[in-house]
């Protein structure tokens, strides 16, 4: 299949690969369950093959797309121009509270460029008190490591941080085949939505994200060997931490733990 797509040539260093197999996307929409009056923000449309089917179902849209030519087509579609608010930005440095409100939270959504899906994730994030929900379409291996249990391969920093803020849900998968061009690995949606009030509470988020980053830096190595700058076996075990046990053993709520002790003696990473 030809690289242009409806006129436009993917563009590597955006990460695009657009997606075209209509019974995928109507899953995706399915899963989103647009409504007419909610608060919706899509990142990355692209050549709105999610955008029109969701504008279809709410009305009214706003869309963050960084590529000019495909703002361009947006704000000038003979139909979806007049539903859509073009917001022409890098979403990693939107700053996406300002588009809620206290009666609509947001509900984002989008085909996120696997160059920039982690460090988007943490970033919105930042936000999830004004989020009712994300879902996103992940390299698949993306998205096994936000699911990802305690003990195994998968689970690491981003598991913990996100996990610790949203209920995480694999919704469905999704082949190379469904995008053009195809792209070298397998993707699959999730759903991401933030806790009202967290199971896992913690005093400081970024103290939490900076503990993971430590404690799973040298995976193969104890927890006390990680952490051993900052804290001892004997406090590790009144945290009911076993300091001789590998990093992605430990759960949510002990990483959590450890991060209040930190925050607790002043002790920053």
């Amino acid at each position: 299949m030809s690289k242009t797509h409806l006129g436009h040539r993917a563009r590597k260093r955006f990460g695009q690969n657009f997606l075209n197999d209509e019974n995928v996307i109507e899953s995706i929409v399915d899963a989103i369950h647009p409504q007419k009056g909610e608060n919706l923000v899509e990142i990355g449309p692209g050549l709105a093959a999610l955008t029109e089917p969701v504008a279809d179902r709410c009305e009214h849209l706003r869309v963050v797309e960084l590529d000019r030519d495909l703002a361009d087509r947006l704000e000038s579609h003979p139909f979806l121009s007049k539903q859509l608010e073009v917001i022409r930005a890098d979403a990693m440095k939107v700053d996406f509270k300002t588009f809620a409100s206290p009666e609509h939270k947001l509900r984002v959504f989008g085909n996120l460029p696997y160059n920039i899906s982690t460090p988007l994730i943490f970033h919105l994030l930042k936000f999830s008190d004004h989020v009712e929900d994300m879902h996103f379409m992940l390299q698949k291996e993306v998205v096994d490591r936000l699911t990802a249990e305690p003990g195994s391969k998968t689970y690491g920093r981003i598991s913990v941080s996100v996990q610790q803020r949203c209920e995480v849900q694999k919704v469905l998968e999704v082949p190379p085949e469904a995008f053009t061009p195809p792209p070298k690995v397998e993707s699959a949606v999730v759903r991401l939505r933030p806790y009202a009030v967290s199971p896992t509470p913690v005093k400081d988020v970024q103290q939490l994200q900076s503990l993971c980053l430590t404690a799973f830096n040298q995976r193969r190595k104890t927890i006390k060997n990680n952490l051993k700058q900052l804290i001892d076996d004997t406090q590790l075990e009144a945290l009911g931490i076993n300091p001789s046990a590998r990093p992605e053993t430990l759960s949510v709520a002990d990483y959590c733990r450890i991060a209040d002790w930190l925050t607790d003696n002043q002790k920053s990473l």
